[in-house]
């Protein structure tokens, strides 16, 4: 059974995946661009500002320790916020543009 051949440049040229291509790029960019300035804020803060990162939360367990283990559950949050927007907007506007090429 040979392979089905699509014409990629006019799927390229198609307002559907224009429109998709640039939500999914604004969408992952702006994230982008919160979760490494997030992620930086560990290093920096600790360096610049070891006051902040020694003030006692619980006990033993200071601010420093809740901002790290916070990036972890910020990874998590974005994840399932990307897996949200992904089922409900980029994944409908990828099944009507698969619809009318097949």
């Amino acid at each position: 059974m040979a392979e089905k051949q699509y014409d990629w440049a006019k799927i390229a040229k198609d307002p559907r995946f224009i429109e998709l291509h640039h939500k999914k790029t604004a969408f992952l960019f702006g994230w982008w661009i919160f979760s490494t300035v997030y992620y930086f804020l560990l290093p920096i803060g600790a360096a610049y500002a070891p006051g902040l990162f020694k003030i006692k939360v619980i006990g033993v367990i200071n601010f420093g320790y809740v901002f790290a283990l916070s990036q972890f559950l910020v990874s998590w949050a974005l994840a399932l916020y990307y897996a949200k927007v992904a089922n409900n907007d980029f994944d409908r506007l990828t099944r009507e543009l698969v619809e009318e090429i097949q």
